[in-house]
């Protein structure tokens, strides 16, 4: 049996495959190598999206071509997202950005990574810990004006408050090339609750 190609416009770097649950429950992304034995063995229950691969595999006796069609986002019936929602998702300064998306939570402007930074709200100076509940993307002049105080103390005010992601949240954080009906699919599945304290 012939190896399986890529078609030459899926050579370039490709997108990573959405695994859900059956019943759903994002889980992982994974790569189109192992989304193929995922296909191959069966496990595929359901999809949603265009084809994001094509895969072009060996000529039959009547000179017709073997494709295989890997979809943005694929249900598995043996996945457990369970077991990624227990993980905490690692706090860095591009994921807190991202987050943030790009905005000062203190002028709620939006600028470029390189003239952000990690904010404590409550300063590590005075005790605040470096976690995802405590860190609000910052600009640098605001950064500079707020200090070692509160942002009361600052005289400033957050537009938001800070959050640890969510698996789901996590998931996008972690990608960079979120197909559009990935995204769709994810951002229906992802929590409500994050309030704007305007």
């Amino acid at each position: 049996m012939k190896a399986m190609k890529l078609s030459k416009e899926c050579q370039k770097p490709n997108p990573l495959i959405l695994v859900v649950e059956k019943g759903g429950r994002p889980a992982e992304w994974v790569n189109w190598q192992k989304a193929v034995g995922h296909y191959l063995g069966g496990d595929v229950m359901w999809t949603v999206g265009e084809p994001a691969i094509i895969l072009h595999g060996g000529m039959n006796k009547a000179g017709i071509q073997s494709t295989l069609n890997l979809h943005p986002v694929i249900a598995i019936g043996g996945a457990d997202a369970s077991i990624y929602e227990k993980h905490s998702i690692p706090l860095s300064n591009p994921a807190l950005f991202s987050r943030d998306q790009n905005i000062c939570m203190y002028c709620g402007e939006q600028y470029h990574k390189s003239y952000l930074s990690r904010d404590h709200v409550v300063p590590q100076a005075r005790g605040g810990p470096d976690v995802w509940e405590n860190v609000v993307t910052a600009c640098k002049p605001c950064n500079h004006r707020k200090g070692c105080k509160t942002p009361e103390e600052a005289g400033l005010e957050l537009i938001a408050l800070p959050f640890a992601p969510s698996h789901i949240e996590g998931l996008l954080l972690s990608n960079k090339r979120v197909l559009a009906d990935q995204m769709d699919y994810l951002m229906a599945q992802r929590p409500n609750s994050r309030k704007h304290l305007s």
